[in-house]
């Protein structure tokens, strides 16, 4: 039997995003998001949510672009970290002694030591109430050497990190179960 627990924002696997932008004085900024993912296909796009009261939140509206980045299991605490602290106060990229990358394709920094990064500029923003959506068009996406097999991202050699909001604990992607659009098929 099923127990109710309640209207909460819980889906697993959340991913961790940290999304690059840069303040209306051009300072670069991160911060941790886990209200993302995909949203559509054409255009290719993602979407991520955000309080208006984030320093984040007024950078992406100020900028018009963001990028995502996905950090491995190995950088769980800098990834944290940009979640914990604002970039009112800091600039996190200088603290943790990550480089800010110009995107060529849209105007947000990205984190060069990350291994998978998702440019994205501003197309739709939508005030959800105490979050705001951002809706990104993707001008490109950019993976390490280190994480790609056969010219693919490889999921095993990125090891993204998950969130699990209900216990407020980082997770690691776990074993391969079966192929998509193949394991459920009839049998012929």
């Amino acid at each position: 039997m099923k127990q109710s627990i309640g209207a909460k924002t819980i889906v697993f696997p959340t991913p961790v995003f940290v999304v690059g932008s840069y303040d209306a004085k051009g300072k670069p900024n991160i911060a941790c998001v886990a209200w993302g993912g995909v949203c559509n296909s054409k255009p290719a796009s993602l979407a991520i949510s955000l309080r208006a009261a984030t320093y984040s939140h007024g950078a992406i509206v100020h900028s018009q672009a963001f990028t995502v980045n996905v950090p491995s299991v190995a950088q769980v605490k800098q990834a944290d970290y940009v979640g914990i602290y604002s970039g009112r106060d800091e600039d996190k990229f200088a603290a943790l002694g990550l480089t800010a990358v110009r995107s060529e394709l849209v105007n947000a920094p990205y984190v060069k030591e990350f291994p998978l990064v998702v440019e994205c500029k501003l197309i739709h923003t939508f005030e959800l109430g105490l979050h705001t959506q951002f809706i990104g068009e993707i001008a490109d996406v950019k993976a390490d050497e280190e994480v790609m097999t056969n010219g693919r991202i490889d999921v095993t050699k990125l090891q993204p990190l998950t969130f699990d909001p209900a216990g407020m604990g980082y997770y690691r992607v776990g074993e391969f179960i079966g192929q998509g659009f193949s394991i459920g098929k009839k049998p012929a």
